[in-house]
């Protein structure tokens, strides 16, 4: 492989979540990599600015962290922790040095059935948090996720639902995630990427494949690229085409590559990211 083709990859934490954060910045330096997408709960027990320091050393961006959201509680105490909660990752972003937290809605509230409801609930908590993002130089990222998360997870389940709420505020306080995992089904897609880029709003572009049957479920189930259903390089092409320039990140939750040696997964993955995505 050649490092200038693996340039704009970054592999996120959870791809290769066998390996501890100076593991995996070690093997996705000697890769050539340029980026890696963190989550909150190992940054925090390492420490953030000691993590965004191991990051630096390694040469590598730190291209989001995951995950802020869940704001879908109708009981005020609930929202103000989720809120709370929220600023704590803003705070944890700023100090890695990433400009970009992404946002999973939460699911429906128990006994709820009013989806436009419990988004304009998400939308209450961004207008909250998008101008104390803002203040850290830390875009909000909202990712719409697949239908059958819906009831329990994500109420934004379409890249125009999740535009919807991001054109309500400035572009560079809000954004989107485009994931082909859970966008690929969806033949609005073209047009909804081309809307996004016309407004600059996509935030991120993640990667994973579509396997069938599901071998743990919608969660657990991501496969390896090159493995399923998914246009990958297409995605790219019109996220591209769009006008976006960032970091694409690799984003698989496997318990059969967890499995694996970690190393080798991350050689994998950045080799099937120039043989499916390139």
């Amino acid at each position: 492989m050649n490092s200038a083709d693996l340039a704009r990859l970054s592999v996120n934490q959870e791809t290769v979540r066998q390996l501890s954060l100076p593991e995996l910045a070690r093997e996705a330096a000697l890769l050539g990599v340029g980026g890696v997408g963190l989550w909150r709960d190992p940054v925090r027990a390492y420490g953030p600015a000691k993590a965004a320091g191991l990051m630096r050393d390694h040469g590598l961006t730190v291209t989001s962290l995951c995950r802020g959201g869940f704001f879908t509680a109708k009981d005020r105490a609930a929202r103000t922790r989720a809120l709370d909660d929220n600023r704590a990752a803003l705070d944890e972003a700023a100090a890695l040095g990433t400009g970009t937290l992404v946002l999973v809605s939460g699911g429906l509230a128990d006994g709820e059935r009013d989806l436009a409801a419990a988004r304009e609930r998400v939308a209450e908590a961004l207008a909250e948090l998008a101008p104390y993002a803002h203040e850290r130089g830390v875009r909000l990222a909202l990712e719409p996720l697949h239908p059958m998360y819906a009831s329990d997870r994500c109420v934004v389940s379409t890249l125009g639902q999740a535009l919807d709420l991001a054109e309500r505020f400035p572009a560079e306080r809000v954004g989107v995630v485009v994931d082909t995992y859970h966008l690929w089904w969806d033949e609005r897609v073209p047009e909804q990427i081309a809307r996004a880029g016309a407004g600059d709003r996509i935030a991120a572009f993640q990667l994973a494949d579509w396997i069938t049957p599901l071998p743990e479920g919608v969660l657990l189930g991501r496969g390896q690229l090159g493995d399923g259903s998914v246009d990958l390089r297409g995605f790219r092409e019109r996220v591209e085409a769009a006008g976006y320039r960032g970091a694409v990140e690799v984003e698989i939750f496997s318990p059969a590559l967890w499995a694996r040696d970690g190393a080798e997964v991350l050689r994998e993955t950045a080799e099937r990211y120039v043989r499916h995505v390139l």
